[in-house]
């Protein structure tokens, strides 16, 4: 079966409706068939459903039909005959059923109201209009009414009413002023739907007395202007912020019905100072994607092409700073009737069967009726082929009397659809509508399509033939299209030639012939090349191109995908595009198109333009191409080449670099011919048989190379035999039956002639056997089975063409192909050098077990279990290569006191062969890794807890732990080393008799019989005293030990113990002073030593000495007394008083300095005593005050 896919080409414009049985629409608009073919009446064109009129133009009502005869035109007018030879105003267009109804002379539009309905009828059938309502357009004028001035209170919400008349259509709202300027609108300021213009708050600029509202009727073309409406706003202190409230809709809920298809529009306008802003939700859902927009500041959703999925219910929430309020409106979508499947017209023979069906859908669910001819079926005359089911219409056995024009009329209470489909009952034989001998030309690996637009009835069976006598073309290298068209895929040469389309039904036969023609593509062969040139330089583009011979290409050059400047600069020649005098302008991307009446191809370059050197220096550059280049002494191995030197651009040429072409074997490819030195101009060039060589010189000097020059003419050379042999031959099997020969094929100009071929030959080696040989096609590799596993060949491989073979060509060995070793490697043993290193042995396998190239043995080794935990794991195997026929080798990387296996393998080119048994071997013991952890905890005045982990790897079997330690002074010196042997199954140890407030550095490793492992440090310190203001949680013992330690060591600390000695020393000093001076002055003992923290501790925030208090007497002090109220001192803290020394409870030293009687154990105030601002303040005061 022929296999078919329905698709369309602009190739196939002949629609074939009638080929199609029950797809068709329309019958093929040929002239030819359409004079022969009859046909019933299909409508073409006809006015609007709705249609409304401009009153003041003559009426159209349009109603256009074809069919085969021309069908006559007839008119109903809600619901009867409408006569229109009895109105002289009402006329139809000849050959039309378009109505035209004189208005302009006196007649009124408004008295052809109604509703209209057209119908076409010939011999076949009559097809009816859709129910026309006609209308005609009004736009009345606006009501006059007196408009109030709106007095309106800065903040308040206003709405301007437009209440425009109502028209026909609705007309288009807007508002202006005065000067017939748009009023602007905003957030705040916005048009709604029904015309109103809402301000959410008014402001003093809204102030003004021209708010205008139009109403512009499009059918007539009309503007109505309503009044003036003034608005008046005044100002109150202050204004009042209010929350949202909705202008419109009003209430919380509202319901709105849209019909499919169309536009949803959904408003919410509020009101409220800040203006609020609207947001839209759809509640149970999200708006729907690409088809939501909002408009008027968000106030309106709009909705395009809404369907019964958009149903539901709407929400607009407005906001302001004050609050929110929102409204629901809940959105059904209906439906008015929609096709499912319209009915189709029929084309049917006799005898044949078919259907029509009508299928719509709407919401409410739409009622189908049909009519035949215009008239309700039920009354129609019957017909014996036909039978209604519902929406569809059965015909069985049809005859030609069959032949109607149905209507399907879909309606519910939206509205209505109405479809005609004619059934055309024909008789007619095949016939191919394609012009005979059409000639398609299409580029070779493109589709090919060829056409056999046919017709009949009935519907007529496709078939193609290449050729005259061809056999019918099937199979995946074509496809064939329901509309008869025959593609080709990807088209070749070989596919050109005559096509025959035959189409058969059972009346008849035709066939058609068509011509295809491949054409080769058109290739651009040099494309034009980045060049960057300076100001005021020349510079030149090539776009040498190839085509097919019977093709006419043009080739057009674009700058920056427009046209080139209209400039004589610019000069286009036959291959190349050159800018004269080049200029900053002219910087872009050059495109060089090229063509055909079947193809197009394009390369493009840019240009880019640097500025011209500062100085006219003298301008070196490449020299220009040689020309005029001529072929002389032509013989069959060489030819004589001159040619004249182009300009060497002030840089001597250096030699002249000679390129050929072979126009036979490689055409567009340019190879190395010779170079000969600049002097020279001629040059004798050898030549290859079969050859039809092009040259072309590139001149040469120290700037660069030259652009090649246009190529010579070209010289044909004579056939010969092969002068060399295939290069890099060799033999290697690929299976181990077989040995694949290859070779470097000879390139085209080296055939030499015709025919090229090769005869590959191949022996078994030391064997005394014949050659075999056998003669291939122009490829580079050969295969001989059956062969013997991996022996050796003696292979050669020798070219021929028509003309006869090239000289014998040189031996070369292969080999067979390899198979995977037989024999594992025998004796291996294991020789354990150390803890973790191993040598392994084994004893070579023959060779010929090998059973290919040797590469080398393989061993697999990989660890069993530790030793010292008896703990299996997972094993990871671990690969060492040997090269060559090597029979030892080191395993390193072992670990130690752990069981290992190994095995051997042999390798060659194939693969591994099998393993040698395993071999189980052990290393010894190791030193161990140092233990896993040491932390140092509990420490105390003169000890510390020492816990550890033991080592992740043991290697062996541990037998104790060693412990130095050693204490490390303020200057980080390390004291006398201590060691401690320490029993293996031992994991803390509590070490006594240490020197308190002492930082101690701690070395711990692990021993096996082997020796020591790795050890690990730590640092820790011995607290201060019992109290313990340092004490370092776990783990931290080296991080607190390098804050106690360090400390005396710090600038800071230094300082402040300098200050606190100065200060002890001055109160040493007025004490002994203020003894002179007033006799006793005993105090405390504990204030004899001001430096004991118990007495004058160290404030831990700012270093300061911490002060005395009395905890009854927190009053301040006399004024003019600089010592504060803490620095007293109660009389009953202290055996002695200063009150004993002086002179009674007011005493006062003298203005020398001495007591002057502030300092008192008394709770209450005492009274200030004359000159107190001019008293000198005492040495104690002044060291209160410091403090």
């Amino acid at each position: 079966m022929m296999k078919k896919m329905s698709i369309s080409t602009s190739k196939t414009s002949l629609v074939l409706f009638l080929c199609q049985i029950i797809s068709a629409l329309d019958v093929p608009l040929d002239s030819k068939l359409l004079e022969e073919l009859s046909q019933p009446p299909t409508i073409t064109q006809q006015s609007p459903k709705d249609y409304i009129v401009d009153p003041r133009e003559n009426i159209v009502i349009q109603c256009e039909a074809k069919g085969k005869p021309p069908p006559s035109f007839s008119w109903t007018r809600n619901g009867t005959h409408f006569d229109i030879d009895k109105d002289a105003q009402v006329t139809m267009k000849p050959n039309s059923g378009t109505l035209v109804i004189n208005i302009m002379n006196g007649g009124k539009a408004e008295a052809y109201e109604g509703v209209y309905q057209c119908t076409a009828r010939n011999e076949r059938g009559a097809a009816i209009s859709n129910n026309i309502v006609v209308r005609p357009s009004r736009s009345p004028l606006w009501t006059k009414e007196k408009l109030e001035p709106n007095h309106v209170r800065e903040g308040d919400s206003l709405v301007l009413h437009c209440r425009p008349p109502v028209g026909l259509p609705p007309p288009i709202i807007f508002w202006m002023d005065n000067a017939f300027q748009r009023l602007p609108q905003s957030e705040r300021v916005s048009q709604g739907l029904n015309g109103d213009l809402y301000f959410s708050n008014v402001q003093p600029e809204d102030t003004r007395e021209d708010y205008i509202c139009y109403a512009r009727f499009n059918h007539t073309q009309t503007i109505q202007q309503k009044q003036p409406i003034s608005v008046k706003v005044f100002s109150t202190k202050p204004v009042t912020e209010r929350q949202p409230v909705l202008l419109t809709p009003t209430g919380s809920t509202s319901t709105k019905v849209e019909l499919r298809g169309n536009v949803l529009l959904l408003e919410c306008i509020a009101a409220g100072l800040p203006t609020p802003v609207i947001r839209w939700i759809k509640e149970g859902g999200e708006l729907p994607a690409n088809r939501t927009f909002f408009e008027n500041f968000k106030k309106t959703l709009k909705i395009i092409d809404v369907s019964e999925a958009d149903s539901g219910n709407y929400k607009c929430i407005a906001r302001n700073a004050l609050g929110s309020v929102h409204h629901v409106i809940s959105v059904t979508v209906k439906a008015a009737p929609y096709w499912i499947t319209a009915p189709r017209n029929l084309v049917l023979s006799p005898g044949e069967d078919g259907t029509l069906i009508c299928r719509a859908n709407g919401n409410p669910k739409p009622s189908i009726s049909w009519l035949a001819n215009g008239v309700p079926i039920a009354i129609a005359p019957e017909d014996p082929s036909r039978k209604v089911d519902g929406d569809t219409i059965i015909f069985s056995h049809v005859q030609e009397r069959s032949s109607a024009v149905y209507q399907c009329n879909a309606s519910n209470e939206y509205g209505y659809l109405l479809a005609n489909a004619f059934v055309n009952v024909l008789a007619e034989p095949p016939r191919i509508l394609t012009p005979a001998n059409k000639l398609y030309q299409v580029i070779a690996d493109s589709p090919a399509l060829l056409d056999c637009a046919y017709f009949g009835s009935p519907k007529p069976e496709i078939e193609w033939f290449k050729g005259v006598k061809g056999s019918i073309l099937r199979g995946n290298e074509y496809v064939f299209h329901d509309n008869g068209t025959l593609e080709i895929p990807v088209a070749q040469k070989n596919n050109a030639g005559t096509y025959t389309c035959v189409a058969r039904n059972k009346l008849g036969k035709i066939q058609n012939e068509v011509q295809l023609e491949i054409k080769d593509p058109t290739m651009i062969i040099k494309q034009p090349e980045y060049k960057v040139i300076q100001r005021y330089g020349q510079v030149s583009f090539e776009c040498i191109i190839k085509h097919d011979s019977t093709l006419l290409p043009t080739v057009t050059w674009l700058k920056d995908n427009d046209e080139l400047p209209d400039d004589e600069r610019f000069l286009v020649g036959k291959d190349n595009l050159t800018i004269m005098n080049v200029t900053d302008k002219d910087d872009g991307t050059y495109t060089c198109i090229v063509n055909t009446t079947l193809d197009s191809v394009s390369a493009s370059a840019v240009l880019t333009v640097v500025a011209a050197p500062p100085t006219p220096a003298i301008i070196y550059a490449r020299p220009n191409p040689p020309f005029d280049l001529e072929l002389t002494g032509q013989l069959e191995r060489s030819i004589d080449l001159s040619w004249l030197p182009g300009d060497e651009n002030n840089s001597p040429i250096t030699s002249f670099v000679i390129e050929f072409e072979d126009a036979l074997h490689e055409p567009g490819v340019w190879r190395y011919q010779t170079e000969v030195p600049g002097s020279q101009t001629t040059a004798q060039l050898k030549l290859s048989p079969y050859v039809n060589y092009s040259f072309r010189v590139i001149a040469v000097n120290r700037i660069g190379r030259s652009q090649p020059s246009e190529p010579s003419e070209q010289y044909l050379t004579k056939s010969a035999s092969p002068d060399e042999n295939p290069a890099n031959v060799q033999g290697i099997g690929s299976e181990p039956d077989n040995l694949v020969i290859t070779w470097e094929p000879l390139k085209g100009f080296q055939s030499n002639g015709p025919g090229l071929q090769y005869k590959v030959s191949w022996r078994q080696k030391d064997v005394d056997d014949e050659w075999t040989s056998v003669i291939v096609a122009n490829v580079s590799k050969y295969i001989v089975s059956g062969t013997p596993t991996f022996v050796p060949y003696e292979v050669k491989v020798q070219a021929l063409n028509d003309l006869g073979y090239a000289p014998e060509p040189s031996e070369v060995i292969g080999h067979s192909g390899e198979d995977l070793p037989m024999v594992a490697p025998g004796n291996v043993q294991v020789h354990v050098i150390n803890s973790t290193l191993a040598k392994v042995h084994w004893d070579p396998v023959p060779l010929k077990s090998v059973r290919g190239h040797l590469q080398g043995y393989k061993v697999y080794y990989w660890k069993v279990q530790s030793l010292s935990r008896r703990s299996r794991r997972h094993v990871e195997k671990k690969i060492l290569t040997f090269r060559g026929n090597k029979t030892f080798g080191m395993l390193p990387g072992l670990e130690p006191y752990s069981s290992y296996k190994l095995n051997v393998r042999v390798v060659n080119g194939k693969g591994e062969g099998p393993a040698s048994p395993d071999k189980v071997f052990k290393t010894p013991e190791g030193v161990p890794s140092s233990p896993s952890f040491l932390k140092i905890t509990n420490p105390t005045l003169d000890s510390l807890t020492l816990e550890w982990g033991s080592p992740t790897h043991p290697n062996g079997v541990l037998t104790s732990y060693t412990l130095k330690f050693q204490p490390i002074n303020n200057t980080h010196e390390l004291g006398p080393l201590v060691e401690i042997r320490i029993p293996a199954n031992e994991s803390s140890l509590i070490l006594k008799n240490l020197n308190y407030s002492t930082r101690y550095k701690f070395y711990f490793n692990a021993q096996t019989s082997v020796g020591s492992g790795s050890q690990i440090t730590e640092e820790a310190v011995t607290i201060m005293d019992e109290a313990g203001i340092l004490h370092p949680a776990v783990g931290a013992g080296k991080a607190m030990a390098s804050r106690q330690v360090d400390i005396a060591t710090q600038g800071w600390f230094i300082g402040l113990m300098c200050a606190v000695a100065l200060l002890i020393l001055i109160l040493l000093i007025v004490c002994f002073i203020r003894r002179n001076k007033g006799g006793k002055y005993p105090v405390k003992e504990k204030e004899d030593a001001h430096a004991d923290p118990e007495i004058q501790p160290m404030k831990e925030d700012d270093g300061t000495f911490g002060e005395y208090s009395d905890a009854e007497d927190h009053k301040p002090l006399k004024k003019g007394s600089r010592t504060p109220s803490d620095r007293t001192v109660k009389k009953e803290d202290s055996d002695d008083s200063l009150v004993d020394y002086g002179e009674g409870v007011n005493g006062q030293f003298n203005e020398d300095g001495s007591f002057i009687g502030q300092y008192s154990g008394k709770k209450e105030k005492e009274p200030a005593e004359g000159n107190e601002s001019s008293e000198a303040p005492s040495p104690v005061n002044a060291m209160n005050s410091f403090v």
